[in-house]
């Protein structure tokens, strides 16, 4: 639910509002909407392009416009006002708006830059990765290469504005990344753009609009400084792998309105000058380079002369389809101080920023010309102090040349990496003390992710849970980039299954609505013919194997659809992809015997005293096939949501027959376990509800019996912890759930809190993992949000049209708190123990209801409010029931 987008590709674009009533059990009866052509004629009411009249719904999200065609490349400009339950009508809405996008054919791409594709001389594939190609031979490649091609670029368009302007639109996208000026002034606030995409398959523009402020009468330029990115990676130093697109590449349109109504158009074309940046090096995985004596002061502005500049080349275009980017850009989100600084020896200083994070630094830096400062950043330290990147991807640094000119500040623009400590050599910090060194006069760290924004927040009185939370959402943040990443320094890659798996907490916490349908168009452009959808997406680098083939991983592309069905109330995604889904499916299908997937990486990284990787504690085909039952189920149930009766059927069938196979090849019925007895083995079947009903308590027996044996401690990894965290959730085991991990040991979050750690790290015991920001093992935020503060969507009203409030009082806990900033509107639940009472406190939203379910016995009394109340009870849940509408509730209950 884009807020008045600027490149609309439906026709039927798809419109929304929240509601807000000081009223309780507020809903809506009626709507109507007026789309108008122009601001003035919607404040006139005159709705020319659609009027609905009154519509008889309780609809508020995803109403599909019905009115005129729509042009192409117009703004339109709408509003709405409701009827609520007694009938009384609303005011307006605030105006909105939305402009179309323009047909491929209107954006006729010219795409411009230095040098050919054909004369870069730049590998093409993507086998090159650094587990096989050793230094000789990337050093081989790397000099085979035009330097040319892998060099920043600035370029300048000098255009005239000699009429009073209206408006300006903007379409552009340079590879690997860009940052746009309109005489010296930056466009927008994002940090590398467009958002990463498999770019033979699609290749993201964006769209800015302007307005007469921002050009001048006369003269005006156009400036454009390029970067590699991931389109571009071949670079000396650190890169996890070296595959290149072609060189750093520009398109550009720009549509100026001018007030008499007459139209200009400035795009990318022969008439462009380009010249090498001062910056010298730009590597997404090694770092950055900067020469200051190298700049062109004003060089995107009127009056410089650019007679030196060279005239660009016509390059070949980019393979992928063009599309507007649809998902919010990365920005700069917070910056840190230094929070510490050690001198381990004369002029060689270490800081501590405080914080582990993905992002760049900013320096401020004085000294004579020609000087270098080199910048190493890593997520820990050696034994001596020193930073150590030798397991997150070594070298990787920023050198910045001083041009002697008082106090130089520069920040880097097209490389981050995922660090907490930095450290320089050679320097005075703050104090001149040695005049033949340069001095650093300041210091900050930038951490950068997607503007998506967060939907939700929760805490409550465990500090271990609290700080769990913390860590987890910081390695969030940390790889909220272009795609959901692994880690922010050693590979930056988009796996998969860490979406899956923490999906809920992940959608809990931040707005995904717009950023989830982006990520699906990259897992559909990057599955192959066959069906397989590959574990990494966008698939930059093929490992081969079971690294680029396993279902836990590629079982994403069917099970997101569905969580964004579940989540946001809308369909699109199942009704666009449901081929995408079908063809996964198909896909392990080929891979089966009677049934059996055997392939795959099973439950990642699952602890014990073996080496992390493979599952050890659980069998493959156990993990593979139970996924592959998944995907068959879903499937169905979105073949039935859609009225596709035929891949219902199919798939429905195809789900009973995986499940009785499984049974049959994993099920014990005389010791009624699943496979090796391990908790992921008997987790999944009951999760997914592969188990027979009368077996199911048997096997939740057998769990909970390791799970006793091994300390209350838990066996699965990467893959499993999800299903064993939600099958004791979903069965009544929240005080199992409490003892997993409410300690400083490992396997724990509190053995990485005990550590002193920012962020959550790829193992348990984060001296043995690689990396220290990470967050495949961040599944407890499902917990945190649906039990303790009790906030569960219902399947059957997706979106939260309906919703359950249903707390677990555990341990010693004394309050627990959450809200979620729901498509319909807030949710929030608040609860505490207090002088022999539960207190909560719940807010719903507008246009919905929820049942709450409360932690106190049948015979409790219950005041709401204030005023004693009548509950149901729920014999299943063995919990008095509340049925409530929208509104703010203070419930009381004697324990």
């Amino acid at each position: 639910m884009a807020e008045n987008p600027l490149a609309v590709v439906e026709n039927q674009p798809r419109l929304s509002w929240q509601l807000i009533s000081k009223e309780s059990d507020a809903s809506q009866i009626a709507y109507l909407i007026l789309v108008a052509s122009s601001e003035e004629k919607l404040n006139n009411d005159d709705g020319d392009i659609w009027n609905t009249g009154r519509v008889n719904s309780d609809k508020n999200l995803h109403i599909v416009y019905s009115g005129k065609p729509l042009k192409s490349e117009t703004k339109y400009f709408w509003k709405v006002k409701v009827w609520n339950q007694s009938g009384k009508v609303s005011k307006w809405s605030k105006n909105a708006s939305f402009r179309t996008a323009p047909l491929e054919s209107d954006l006729n791409p010219t795409w411009i830059g230095a040098i050919a594709k054909a004369d870069s001389h730049l590998p093409e594939g993507r086998n090159f990765h650094s587990a096989t190609y050793k230094r000789e031979k990337k050093d081989s490649i790397i000099n085979a290469s035009d330097s040319l091609s892998r060099r920043s670029i600035m370029l300048r368009k000098p255009f005239e504005v000699e009429k009073e302007v209206k408006q300006a639109v903007v379409y552009i996208s340079g590879l690997g990344h860009y940052e746009l000026t309109i005489n010296g002034k930056k466009v927008g606030n994002s940090q590398f753009a467009p958002l990463w995409t498999d770019y033979d398959k699609t290749v993201n523009y964006n769209v800015y609009e302007l307005s007469a402020k921002d050009f001048q009468k006369g003269d005006n330029v156009i400036g454009v400084l390029l970067g590699n990115g991931m389109y571009n990676t071949l670079a000396e130093r650190y890169t996890k792998f070296f595959v290149s697109f072609g060189p750093p590449t520009l398109f550009f349109k720009m549509k100026i309105k001018y007030n008499d109504g007459s139209e200009e158009i400035v795009k990318s074309d022969r008439t462009w000058k380009y010249s090498k940046s001062p910056i010298t090096y730009n590597s997404i995985f090694g770092g950055e380079d900067y020469n200051s004596n190298l700049e062109q002061k004003d060089w995107n502005k009127k009056g410089f002369k650019d007679r030196d500049w060279k005239k660009v080349v016509i390059q070949e275009a980019p393979k992928g389809v063009l599309r507007p980017q649809t998902a919010p850009p990365v920005t700069i989100q917070k910056q840190y101080e230094v929070k510490s600084v050690k001198e381990l020896k004369p002029n060689f200083y270490v800081f501590d920023m405080g914080q582990n994070l993905s992002g760049f630094p900013t320096i401020k830096v004085k000294g004579k010309r020609g000087q270098t400062i080199r910048v190493w950043v890593a997520e820990g330290l050696n034994e001596e102090g020193t930073i150590a990147q030798g397991r997150s991807g070594k070298p990787y640094y920023y050198d910045y040349t001083l041009k002697g000119d008082g106090v130089e500040e520069w920040t880097p623009k097209f490389s981050f990496y995922g660090y907490q400590y930095v450290q320089i050599e050679n320097i005075n910090y703050k104090e001149d003390k040695n005049k033949d060194l340069p001095t650093l006069v300041d210091l900050k760290s930038n951490f950068i992710y997607n503007s998506a924004g967060e939907a939700g927040s929760f805490s409550c009185s465990n500090e271990i849970f609290n700080k769990t939370h913390e860590l987890i959402n910081n390695s969030i943040k940390s790889n909220f980039q272009s795609v959901f990443t692994d880690c922010p320094q050693r590979e930056k890659l988009g796996w998969l299954e860490e979406i899956q798996l923490n999906g809920p907490g992940l959608m809990f916490n931040y707005n995904l609505q717009n950023f989830l349908p982006a990520m699906m168009q990259n897992i559909s452009d990057s599955q192959r013919e066959n069906g397989l959808i590959p574990t990494i997406v966008p698939e930059y680098v093929i490992f081969g194997g079971d690294f680029t083939d396993s279902p836990e991983w590629g079982v994403t592309g069917v099970i997101l659809p569905w969580m964004y069905y579940e989540y946001y109330g809308d369909a699109s995604l199942l009704e666009k992809y449901f081929p995408v889904m079908k063809n996964y499916v198909d896909y392990l299908g080929t891979k089966a015997t009677n049934h059996i997937v055997s392939h795959g990486l099973g439950d990642w990284y699952d602890y014990g005293t073996h080496p992390a990787g493979y599952s050890k504690n659980s069998p493959i085909a156990l993990s593979a096939t139970s996924h592959y039952y998944y995907g068959a189920y879903l499937t169905a149930k979105a073949g039935k949501l859609l009225g596709k009766t035929e891949d219902f059927e199919k798939y429905n069938a195809l789900a009973l027959e995986i499940k009785t196979a499984f049974n049959k090849e994993f099920f014990n019925e005389e010791t009624k376990q699943y496979g090796t007895n391990s908790q992921f083995s008997n987790a999944v079947p009951i999760f997914m509800d592969i188990v027979e009903p009368q077996f199911k308590e048997a096997v939740m027996q057998n769990l909970l019996a390791d799970i006793k044996e091994k300390g209350d401690r838990l066996t699965t990894g990467d893959v499993g912890n999800r299903y064993l965290f939600q099958t004791l959730a979903q069965n009544g085991e929240n005080e199992t759930m409490f003892r997993m991990h409410n300690h400083y040991d490992a396997p724990g979050y509190g053995f990485q809190i005990k550590f002193g750690l920012t962020t959550l790290t790829e193992q348990w015991d984060p001296r043995k993992g690689n990396s220290w920001n990470h967050f495949m093992l961040g599944q407890i935020e499902e917990w945190f949000y649906q039990s303790l503060a009790g906030i569960k969507s219902d399947p059957e009203k997706p979106g939260f049209k309906h919703f359950f409030i249903q707390p677990e009082v555990v341990g010693d806990m004394t309050f627990a708190k959450a809200d979620y900033q729901s498509v319909y509107g807030k949710i929030a639940s608040s609860w505490e123990k207090k002088d022999g009472k539960f207190i909560l406190t719940v807010q719903i939203p507008v246009n919905t209801t929820a049942t709450v379910k409360l932690p106190v016995a049948k015979n409790s009394e219950i005041k709401m409010d204030g005023k004693r109340f009548r509950t149901g009870f729920d014999e299943k849940a063995q919990k008095p029931v509340l049925e409530l509408g929208s509104g703010i509730y203070t419930i009381e209950c004697q324990l």
